[in-house]
């Protein structure tokens, strides 16, 4: 029996073998029904993206040709655009307060949907439906709900005999207004928070209780780290919602008073269409998208400190 070597067999030439028609013919079809995603890509986000990188390098008014001025907007929002560090100030000070607020309220919220109680289909659905209220309807109401004189907020302080605050008249409270308002969507939240405990095994509640462990200790030691990838992915949707607010700021204070509430976004629209400035406008998206994706990078390099997951082996 003649025996070939190993060293033979990794040097001998591999042939190349032409494709069957029916290879060739599945390979048309799959690409077929890619295509449409391809097509939505490449229209809806590279080409986009593409081209707002280009205008941010140029002074484009629509009515105008684009003007090449390379780095010129980035250099005026740095350095001389005071409302662009106002704007990024108070969109840092929303999503500071407002992403955890509602991560700690959806967690609460969900542990009590979690519970088998009558009617508990009904209160899930309750709660979900402020979500899907139109932006503009909401706003709407929540003018009324925080107006310093006839609003429901500051009728049941006085009620208490305690003055209610001026809220969006003022430069102190506008902002935490937005931050309170930002809570009345936490239901798609909450549904992934609930999602997410209905996900976690009950075996190791039981182990937990056999352990002698009462129900805080089982939240703190069993539910909560069980529940830190679910609150990984809210954090960063969360982020970047919080980074995007725009609807209510614009219906209701437009930026004011005196542009405490003149959050990134709504800084950006008013550039690109009420000043024409379409270049200076896409460097701001450009910035925009720097901001969210370094956060999130951060956000993910310190999830493997914090995020654990069943069955995981420890690094």
């Amino acid at each position: 029996m003649t025996t070939v070597s190993r060293s033979n067999v990794a040097h001998t030439p591999t042939r190349f073998r032409r494709p069957s028609r029916r290879t060739i013919h599945d390979n048309i079809v799959g690409y077929l029904f890619f295509s449409p995603w391809l097509l939505g890509l490449l229209a809806f986000n590279v080409i986009p993206i593409g081209l707002a990188i280009y205008y941010s390098l140029t002074e484009y008014s629509v009515l105008q040709a684009p003007r090449w001025i390379g780095l010129g907007n980035y250099r005026e929002m740095l350095m001389m655009d005071e409302l662009f560090w106002k704007a990024i100030y108070n969109t840092f000070y929303f999503a500071v307060f407002s992403v955890p607020l509602s991560l700690v309220f959806a967690i609460i919220l969900a542990m009590l949907l979690n519970y088998r109680t009558p009617g508990q289909s009904f209160f899930r659905a309750t709660f979900f439906l402020p979500s899907i209220v139109p932006a503009v309807a909401a706003a709407v109401v929540w003018a009324w709900i925080l107006h310093p004189e006839y609003g429901l907020i500051n009728d049941l302080l006085a009620r208490l005999g305690i003055p209610g605050p001026p809220w969006l008249t003022s430069e102190v409270w506008s902002k935490p207004a937005f931050i309170l308002m930002s809570l009345w969507g936490i239901g798609p939240t909450t549904i992934i928070f609930l999602a997410g405990l209905q996900d976690i095994p009950q075996h190791l509640y039981e182990a937990a209780e056999i352990d002698g462990a009462n129900g805080w200790q089982r939240m703190w030691n069993v539910t909560l780290p069980l529940l830190t990838p679910t609150i990984f992915f809210n954090l960063v949707i969360g982020l970047i919602g919080a980074f995007q607010i725009f609807a209510q700021v614009y219906i209701i204070s437009q930026g004011g008073p005196l542009w405490s509430t003149l959050f990134y976004v709504l800084y950006l629209y008013n550039q690109a269409f009420q000043y024409f400035k379409m270049g200076y406008a896409s460097a701001l998206a450009i910035v925009l998208f720097v901001i969210i994706l370094i956060l999130t990078a951060i956000v993910q390099a310190t999830s493997r400190r914090w995020v654990h997951y069943e069955g995981a082996q420890p690094q």
